[in-house]
Parts: structure tokens; C-alpha cells; sequence
């Protein structure tokens, strides 16, 4: 058993936990983070309403365009299993940098693509860029914090985070008022231009090189083998990306339901895609609360159960047309409650146990996360892309999400971890 492995399975280094408190310019910190995580979702989302139009113009099939957004989850899942442990070695700023400029490469040889292979492709070297935002910056709060304070700085991200996807749609059909689809990406690469500047000149080095591990294929397949060797651990990830699934099977299949099915127009879904978006961040800015009273492994199972109620109530009122829109709409904002709970949660416990490898056990978190929501994409296409078919896989993977939270996380065994609200200075 490697020294991984025995911190993680041995509860005698566990300790009960306090209620979380923020430590000096945590604030900050997550606005810093959170505007690089905020690139995934940004461009993730931000094209959403001009799905139907791609899907026009380039002469192909809805099912063909949404494997776009496929493409760009891939290239996130990917991207995070090389920066992870790169970061690891490296430390974190130049990768974080480094994957930022890739991201806005990508997006600039979009406005030049001319089929959708093409940019199908470019999809996924954008997914790749925006990886390093994505784990680099769970990786920093694992360098800086454990515990609860670090499911409290998810949380915080998370707000940060939110205002991506409520924004994005919002301002993907505005943008659609003047110019072509293309005009978003070259949006995206604006944005990308201005983190790289904003980082450059603000972000510091959380991880001092006296605790860099190992470069190397060899090094980094032993880490990640040693991840894997933790069952609470694997567990947490799955249950992350099943929660995950649900999540992208509202966010790849919400245009061809607000706008095919019931008629909406481009600037009215990403109104209604961002007031959606609102209960994904009530529910995580709620989490810091909800945890002075339950431990992260309650709320985690509170938001997967939650979520799965919630989708099998879609399933019957899309399916039987009771209550139209609204009751569509209601529903899929109680999914995106349930899911709000459990995001947070399942991150921190997993990468609690691994603190001397949180790049890596980030990357492996996030590549799942990722991978499992660009398996859902296209299967709601296949499905119908209609309110059913969204249910049908929330119901799906939450209920997976609590068969592995019963049989192989086991959350009543699990005794929360020693919460130090920093870790490590910042360098």
C-alpha cells in the first residue's frame, strides 16, 4: 500500500471538523479562480441558442452539432488528464497560462471553420485550453484549504462559476441580433485574451516546488494508479460525474426543448436557460449554511436523491403533457437545485483524501466528470431531444449516482477530514 493510499483508508488521521470560516481574501481568491473556471462554462454555453442555426447553415443534422459540445467535453476530460499532473509538476501558473492561450487559438480558427468536422475539432482543442482553468484553479483550492473551508471555496467558485451559464446563453442570442454564430467565438476569444492578462499580472504560485512531484508518463500513470486504489475516493468521482451527466443532459438538450418543442425564440431561451441557471448557484451558495448543521456527505446525498425525485417527476408531467411549459420548466429547476447541493460536495470529500496530489486528483475528477457528460450529449439527441428524454437521463444517472453512494462511497462510514483553513502560504 503506498503512502497515498494509507492516509486516505486509515480513519485514526480524520477528525471532526468545526463550521467553516473564510480565511483573509478568500474572496478574491475565488473571484480570481472562478473567472478562469468560468471559461469551460462559457464555452460551453455561450452557443447554446445558435444550435438550431449551426445546424442550418452548415447543412447537417441536430444530433451532428450537438456532438460539437460533445467535442468540446471530450477535449475538457483530456485536457485535464495532462494539465493535472503537469501543474503537479510545474506548479500551477503556467500551465493555467498556458492552456488559456490554447483556448483562445482555438477560438479565433473557429471563425474560419468550414464545415462542422472542422469545428468539430477546433471543439475540442477549445475543451483542451479550458481544462487548465478548470482543474488547475480545484487544484489551488486543495493547495490553500481542506475540509469544509474547501467545500466552502467550491461553493464560492461556484457563485462565480454561476453566473457563466446564466450569463452565457443571455449573451450568445444577443450577440445573434448582430452578427452570425461565429461572432460568439470570437467573444470567447476576447475573454480569453483578458484572463490571460488578468493572470499574468495577479496569479501567484500556490505550490512551492519542494512539493512538486515527479514529470513523466511513468510518474504520472503511478499517481493516477494510486488514485484509483482509493474505493471512497473512485466512488466520489463517480458520483460526481453522474451528478455531472444530469447537469449536461439539461444543457445539450434545453435548446431543441425551449425552442423546438414549445417555440421559443433564441433571445427568450437564454432568458429562460439563465433563470434556470439561477437555482444551480442558490443551491451551492446555500451549501456553506447547510454545512454548519450536516456534514458534506449528507448534503451530497440530500442534492442526489433530491435530483432524482425531481427528474422522475419530468418524465411524468412532460410525458403525460400536464401543465406545459410550466411544469416543464419547474421541474427542470428543481434538478438544477438538487445538483447545486451535491457539486460542491462530492469534490471536496474526494479530494480531501489526496491533498499531496490534488493536481492530479483534480484531473482525474474532472476528466471524468467531463467524459461521463459527453457520453450523455448526443444519447439526448438520440432520445428525442424533448423534455422526456432530458428526464429519462437525469433519472438515469442520479439513480446510478445513489447506488454507488450506497454500495461503494458507504457516506455514513465516512468521518469528514481535518479542516485547516490554509494550508500552505501562497507563493
Amino acid at each position: 500500500m503506498t503512502a497515498i493510499q494509507e492516509r486516505a483508508a486509515d480513519p485514526a488521521t480524520e477528525v471532526p471538523i468545526s463550521a467553516p470560516v473564510a480565511p483573509p481574501g478568500a474572496a478574491r481568491t475565488a473571484l480570481t479562480l472562478g473567472a478562469f473556471v468560468a471559461i469551460g462554462p462559457l464555452t460551453i454555453d455561450m452557443y447554446l441558442p445558435a444550435l438550431p442555426t449551426i445546424t442550418r447553415e452548415l447543412g447537417t443534422t441536430a444530433s451532428t452539432v450537438q456532438l460539437t459540445l460533445t467535442g468540446t467535453l471530450v477535449g475538457l476530460g483530456l485536457g485535464q488528464l495532462v494539465l493535472g499532473p503537469l501543474s503537479d509538476a510545474f506548479g500551477r501558473r503556467r500551465p493555467l497560462l498556458a492552456g488559456t492561450a490554447l483556448h483562445v487559438l482555438a477560438s479565433l480558427l473557429v471563425l474560419v471553420a468550414p464545415n462542422v468536422a472542422v469545428l468539430g475539432a477546433l471543439r475540442v482543442l477549445q475543451g483542451v485550453g479550458a481544462a487548465a482553468g478548470a482543474v488547475i484553479a480545484i487544484a489551488v483550492v486543495r493547495d490553500l484549504y481542506n475540509g469544509r473551508a474547501a467545500a466552502t471555496m467550491l461553493s464560492r467558485l461556484f457563485l462565480v462559476l454561476g453566473a457563466a451559464p446564466v450569463l452565457a446563453p443571455t449573451i450568445g442570442g444577443e450577440i445573434l441580433r448582430f452578427t452570425s454564430w461565429r461572432g460568439v467565438f470570437a467573444l470567447l476569444a476576447v475573454y480569453g485574451l483578458l484572463m490571460l492578462a488578468v493572470g499574468w499580472a495577479t496569479l501567484r504560485e500556490t505550490l512551492p516546488p519542494e512539493r512538486r512531484r515527479s514529470a513523466g508518463i511513468r510518474g504520472t500513470l503511478r499517481g493516477y494508479g494510486d488514485l484509483l486504489h482509493d474505493r471512497t475516493y473512485v466512488g466520489l468521482v463517480l458520483v460526481a460525474g453522474l451528478t455531472m451527466a444530469g447537469l449536461f443532459s439539461y444543457v445539450s438538450g434545453s435548446a431543441f426543448v425551449y425552442q423546438g418543442e414549445f417555440g421559443l425564440d433564441e433571445q427568450q431561451f437564454g432568458l429562460l436557460f439563465g433563470a434556470g441557471a439561477f437555482w444551480l448557484i442558490a443551491a451551492t451558495q446555500l451549501n456553506p449554511l447547510v454545512l454548519r448543521w450536516w456534514e458534506p456527505q449528507q448534503v451530497l446525498v440530500a442534492g442526489t436523491v433530491g435530483g432524482a425525485v425531481a427528474g422522475g417527476a419530468l418524465v411524468v408531467l412532460a410525458g403525460t403533457s400536464t401543465g406545459g411549459l410550466p411544469a416543464v420548466v419547474i421541474s427542470l429547476w428543481a434538478v438544477l437545485f438538487a445538483c447545486g447541493l451535491a457539486l460542491p460536495n462530492a469534490p471536496a470529500l474526494a479530494l480531501s483524501r489526496h491533498g499531496e496530489a490534488a493536481g492530479s486528483a483534480a484531473a482525474l475528477l474532472g476528466a471524468i466528470q467531463f467524459g461521463v457528460g459527453a457520453l450523455v450529449s448526443p444519447v439526448v439527441g438520440v432520445l428525442g431531444n424533448d423534455a422526456v428524454a432530458i428526464g429519462i437521463v437525469v433519472v438515469t444517472a442520479l439513480t446510478l449516482a445513489i447506488v454507488v453512494l450506497v454500495v461503494v462511497v458507504r457516506p455514513w462510514t465516512l468521518v469528514a477530514p481535518d479542516d485547516e483553513d490554509v494550508v500552505l502560504p501562497v507563493h
